[in-house]
């Protein structure tokens, strides 16, 4: 990867932080810290490796992207407008009456949107199915989907990943935003999930591990799983729960609060 495109990115992921913090501020709740943690892996996925038409987003033949956290949907739209799937501007629209926009995703409302989520620990298997499918008809699409390091204490995850290895789904990659810190706390106080990497490797999938705000590491693994045949892959994305804003920087208070006023004045000043 280029320089001007690694900056490129970077700029992008740091607009997306911004609207990250207005969404959620306009709306007066939501989910910023696990947004600010996950953008920059979402903003290379959608920005160079999603294979998606903006104008045609049931185009049968393109990639699909499942947000398994269901809950951190700012990161998710503000990517999708950086793509071009809507106008930047819908999204102050977050969370509002009627607007497609909803706090969790939704595809009865939002047309780019490949599947609902919310409940979590469901991700993973939808993007098997979906797979499995992909296999089945001899298409060569790839399936993401976004897990939440808390969020892999549900028993459902594993049994997808037997299942993923099982049926060597190497068109299935996953993205663990391993930011340590969910609802209640730090992870491995609420149940610790120990070696994450050797927990995956052990259910039989390539696992790569990297600094999840690092845009050309980002960019060599969604490469390396791309490449990688025979087996699922996941990356191992280590984060900053709220990357970027001093105040919601490793701490479990901004995982579903809103900034006030002021502190959003400060966040964007942080962001310029």
């Amino acid at each position: 990867m280029k320089q001007e495109e690694i900056e490129s990115l970077e700029q992008t992921a740091l607009e997306c932080r911004r609207d990250i913090v207005r969404m959620v501020h306009h709306a007066g709740s939501g989910h910023p810290a696990g947004s600010l943690s996950a953008i920059d892996v979402l903003v290379v996925l959608y920005m160079k490796y999603m294979r998606v038409r903006t104008n045609e987003p049931h185009w049968h033949g393109r990639d699909m992207f499942f947000l398994s956290k269901g809950h951190c949907t700012p990161a998710y739209y503000a990517a999708m407008s950086a793509r071009g799937f809507f106008p930047r501007e819908e999204l102050m629209t977050f969370r509002d009456m009627h607007t497609r926009l909803q706090g969790h995703p939704s595809n009865l409302h939002l047309d780019c949107v490949d599947a609902s989520s919310g409940s979590l620990g469901q991700g993973l298997s939808v993007a098997n199915g979906a797979a499995l499918a992909a296999k089945h008809d001899g298409m060569d699409s790839r399936y993401y989907v976004m897990l939440g390091d808390g969020e892999i204490q549900e028993g459902q995850v594993w049994e997808a990943a037997m299942s993923a290895a099982a049926f060597g789904l190497d068109n299935v990659c996953a993205i663990l935003d391993y930011n340590k810190i969910q609802l209640d706390g730090p992870v491995n106080e609420v149940l610790s999930i120990g070696d994450v990497r050797a927990k995956w490797e052990a259910f039989g999938w390539n696992a790569i591990e990297i600094n999840g705000h690092d845009i050309a590491a980002i960019d060599a693994a969604f490469e390396s799983a791309m490449r990688f045949k025979g087996k699922p892959s996941i990356i191992i994305a280590h984060t900053i729960k709220g990357k970027g804003v001093s105040f919601m920087e490793k701490t479990a208070k901004f995982h579903g609060l809103a900034p006030t006023d002021e502190e959003l004045a400060q966040a964007l000043e942080e962001l310029k």
